[in-house]
């Protein structure tokens, strides 16, 4: 069984339009402090290391990188700058938000491959497990939203570039409720690595991107799940940010030979433990 961990790892893709991901961070307080700049471009894989060995040794056995993470050079311009403002009455944001319940979400949220009228390129996965609170107990009615790049690494967002192509019958977005025994579990395709210009020759290693809404919007928490035995891992800036190497681990999903689809599908199973020191780690601009 894999699970994740309460930390965070910074957003390095577009996100779906109807909320935005906040970088990793530590202490908001110290993260202006951090840089005087963003490191220059066209620096080299080895600088990077570098860099990260750096971040690595600054962290004093924290999980979370600072919201301003040199080595993930674009958090410089994306980091908050000011101190959060806390709000006087939190229940009030509650009534003026949306709602979402089981009549909002069909089986059809869950099935990325079924969007369109034709079939998706790639390989079709299945991606489910169970989401839990620190004492093992399991989650239910939790809305867990997740978003991904196509088989080509490419996302159907304006913002991505990547020379890759589009697939016009994968659109990455989907969403479902966990059942009284905390799974969710969905069907989508498995996606591809893309390259993110933070240095030269940069990729990132395939993941999906998980939103978990707790019971309220307020309460938003943001992480990503990776692959087993992905060659890219020892390169990217982003994953590397999770210092400790047990929750790095948890951010990586388990291929499951029961949850594998006869004739369909491939089944990889992921845990989400919400709290405590089993956790998932989560970006921690939205860990409220």
């Amino acid at each position: 069984m894999t699970t994740t961990t309460t930390s965070s790892t910074p957003s390095a893709s577009p996100t779906p339009s109807a909320s935005s991901t906040p970088s990793a961070s530590s202490d908001p307080s110290a993260s202006s402090s951090r840089s005087a700049g963003p490191l220059p471009d066209g620096l080299s894989q080895d600088a990077i290391d570098t860099e990260v060995a750096k971040a690595q040794a600054a962290s004093a056995g924290g999980h979370h990188p600072p919201r301003d993470y040199p080595p993930y050079r674009s958090s410089h311009f994306r980091h908050p700058k000011q101190p959060l403002v806390p709000l006087r009455d939190p229940e009030a944001v509650e009534l003026s938000g949306p709602a979402f319940g089981v009549t909002d979400v069909t089986a059809l949220d869950r099935d990325l491959t079924r969007r369109h009228q034709g079939e998706p390129l790639g390989e079709r996965i299945t991606v489910s497990g169970r989401v839990l609170d620190r004492r093992g107990r399991p989650v239910r009615g939790q809305l867990v939203e997740l978003w991904q790049a196509n088989a080509s690494g490419r996302y159907a967002h304006q913002l991505d570039q990547h020379p890759a192509p589009l697939d016009p019958n994968f659109t990455g977005f989907g969403r479902c409720l966990t059942d009284d025994e905390g799974t969710y579990s969905f069907t989508t395709v498995k996606p591809g690595a893309y390259p993110w210009r933070n240095h030269v020759n940069a990729w990132r290693p395939a993941h999906i991107h998980f939103s978990l809404f707790g019971t309220a919007f307020t309460q938003r928490l943001v992480t990503q799940m990776y692959f087993p035995g992905d060659p890219l891992f020892p390169y990217d800036p982003v994953l590397r940010s999770v210092t400790d190497e047990s929750a790095r681990r948890r951010l990586v999903c388990a291929y499951d030979h029961a949850l594998s689809v006869p004739e369909w599908s491939l089944g990889y199973r992921w845990d989400i433990v919400l709290d405590g020191p089993s956790a998932t780690l989560f970006e921690e601009g939205d860990h409220h």
